[in-house]
């Protein structure tokens, strides 16, 4: 039984193994027989209008009924109402609770909160990140955003939680909430922000919820990712000592998850941040409001201006939290109670001195206005790099040439073929890269968009995206691996990184379309400046993760550096390429719809054009089969498994 088993395995293995190396192979001839055959079978031209469903006269009906019961149905007067004036007294009591603290008490207490639990150098940078604000004459604006984050962070830190508890300790659970995870975190802003409107109205109530849908999904992914975590063997131990489930949670899954949870909660800031502007859309007030008109008046130094303290706020919470969570796990420091009561008591004389003094408010004599030099620079850089620039041209005439170059054909091309060619293309793509059921699921994504009836806005949309990500690939991996091989360039990098990544999107689209005018290059340029930062540092940090013993089993060859990086580190930083490739897509992305503001069009543009008419068909159409495109380009460009995409 044995001699006659033994040729037929050895026999199979070579098939097997020639299965596997010929797999692309394989799967492109199928895809070239499946072309043909669909030429035959199905013809060309886009998606069929009898596969589409009009849902514009359910969503017009349900807007309606909306709009005729909000004032008087129960369900608006006595849960809605209710959440409503929580949200409204929440606000408006820490923002006169700052305002009593005065300035200079705000300062301390941001100095000295920072100092506890970070150190010296975070605290020193708190102080004068929020010097920098007053200085700016954004104090007001400050406070007014401080306050409104600072509900809407608790309130997505709680909800995040309790999400991610109940995703921890039940896979069930887990499970069925990762799909609702991946929708919150792709659907685009604008288009949650319409049904938001519609319950709540537009002001305070409105941008607090939305941020808090936007900022709470961050925090429930690393809070179950900290409790599914949890080393098996501590569990185990504390098991046999006989703990109950709720004794276990409590000693040993959220202590072993201590860092993930902080990170949660640094995440949820960040995320919460970047929503200050777009939430001003809809009567959030603050600096995004300062934002969003000076990107209506296109004035640039306004804009920075408003924009510079939110880039303030965002590094300060970040290096704070970021500090603090090193600090988990280490000894506490002697006098810790001490420093907290000092803080509390320093804030309180502080905050008592500036209203005997009736110093409350920012001193108008200490302020600087920037935006007259900036607005100069920027008429000075219009003026000369505009147009008629010598041989290379002006910014116009790169935005002109990208898009009849590159933006045209590859969106005419895109809608030229067939619309079952698209879906095939799609499929093989996500085969190759990753399962069968990765493939089912693009497919199926792709598919979802001809039947919401905005096939052409898709493809225009995607030809947008597509070109984005190849250039911020290009630049993003290119400057990566420099950073990688070279920790001076890496230091002077990381606060431009920082900048880059915490300035509100609406401010990377002002200096553009000074530079480029309008339309879908000027949205493209955005997405590619928000999107670098984060291909830069993943594709640095997984260079500097290649095992070193191979690096000096490499050199110890006598292979040069760019044998070196061509044979050893890239092959080995390949996970972290395609988490780059991965974080770029939806980067771009989220961008590119906020592109539609300045003629990105496409279904940017219906999302936007939705919320201006209160359109709800418009714009939840668009919304949903952004999500899909979403959904679509992450299964293709990230075969990793789950876990590591969380991790």
């Amino acid at each position: 039984m044995s001699t006659t088993a033994t040729p037929a395995a050895e026999a199979g293995a070579p098939l097997t193994g020639g299965v596997a190396r010929h797999r692309t192979a394989l799967i492109g001839g199928a895809a070239l027989v499946a072309l043909l055959l669909g030429t035959v079978l199905l013809g060309g031209g886009g998606w069929p209008a009898h596969f589409a469903v009009d849902l514009s006269g359910p969503m017009g009906d349900t807007s309606d009924w909306i709009t005729d019961n909000r004032d008087s149905h129960p369900l608006f007067l006595y849960f809605f109402g209710h959440i409503s004036n929580v949200v409204v007294l929440s606000v408006r009591a820490v923002y006169l609770v700052l305002l009593a603290i005065g300035w200079a008490g705000v300062t301390a207490a941001a100095g000295l909160v920072a100092g506890c639990l970070a150190g010296l150098r975070p605290a020193l940078t708190a102080v004068s990140a929020f010097a920098l604000c007053g200085l700016l004459g954004m104090w007001v604006p400050t406070m007014q955003t401080l306050a409104l984050m600072v509900v809407a962070v608790a309130a997505s830190v709680l909800l995040g939680a309790v999400l991610g508890l109940a995703a921890g300790l039940s896979g069930r659970v887990h499970r069925a909430l990762r799909p609702v995870l991946d929708t919150m975190q792709v659907l685009p802003a604008f288009a949650y922000l319409l049904p938001v409107v519609l319950v709540f109205g537009i002001g305070v109530p409105a941008a607090v919820l939305a941020t808090v849908v936007y900022a709470a999904p961050p925090m429930a992914r690393l809070t179950a990712l900290g409790l599914r975590g949890a080393d098996a063997g501590v569990m185990e131990a504390a098991a046999s000592l006989g703990a109950t489930g709720r004794q276990r949670l409590l000693t040993a899954r959220l202590p072993l998850a201590r860092k993930e949870l902080l990170l949660g909660v640094n995440q949820s800031i960040m995320m919460a941040l970047s929503m200050a502007v777009i939430a001003s859309v809809i009567g959030a007030g603050g600096l995004g409001d300062r934002v969003y008109q000076a990107l209506a008046s296109v004035d640039v130094g306004a804009a920075l201006a408003a924009g510079v303290p939110v880039v303030l706020l965002a590094v300060v919470l970040d290096r704070v939290t970021g500090a603090a969570g090193e600090r988990i796990g280490a000894a506490p420091a002697r006098g810790t109670g001490l420093g907290w009561a000092v803080a509390a008591a320093g804030t309180v004389a502080v905050a008592l001195v500036g209203r005997c003094t009736d110093r409350l408010s920012w001193p108008d004599a200490w302020t600087v206005d920037i935006a007259g030099p900036v607005n100069s620079a920027v008429d000075w850089m219009t003026a000369h790099l505009y147009s008629g620039i010598p041989v290379v041209g002006g910014t116009a005439d790169w935005a002109a040439r990208f898009t009849t170059w590159v933006l045209d054909p590859l969106r005419d091309g895109l809608q030229w073929l067939p619309w079952w060619a698209v879906l095939l293309l799609v499929g093989v793509v996500a085969q190759l890269i990753g399962s069968w059921r990765t493939a089912l699921t693009a497919v199926l994504a792709m598919a979802a968009i001809g039947v919401l009836g905005v096939w052409d806005p898709a493809l225009d949309t995607l030809s947008q995206v597509l070109a984005a990500v190849a250039v911020t690939l290009l630049a993003g991996v290119a400057i990566g691996v420099v950073a990688a091989r070279s920790p001076r360039l890496e230091r002077v990098l990381r606060p431009v990184l920082d900048v880059f990544q915490t300035m509100p999107q609406f401010v990377y689209l002002i200096p553009v379309v000074a530079l480029f005018g309008v339309g879908r290059a000027p949205a493209t340029a955005a997405a590619v400046v928000y999107a670098l930062p984060a291909v830069v540092r993943i594709t640095a940090q997984g260079m500097r993760a290649v095992d070193p013993v191979a690096m000096e089993s490499s050199r110890s060859l006598g292979a040069t550096g760019w044998q070196q990086l061509r044979q050893v580190q890239l092959p080995l930083a390949r996970p972290a390429l395609l988490l780059a490739v991965n974080q770029g897509v939806v980067l771009v992305l989220a961008v590119v719809i906020i592109g539609g503001l300045v003629g990105g069009g496409a279904l940017g543009y219906e999302v936007v054009f939705g919320l201006a008419q209160g359109d709800l068909a418009t714009g939840l159409v668009a919304g949903a089969a952004i999500v899909c495109l979403g959904l679509m380009l992450d299964r293709v460009t990230q075969p990793v498994g789950r876990e590591s995409r969380d991790a």
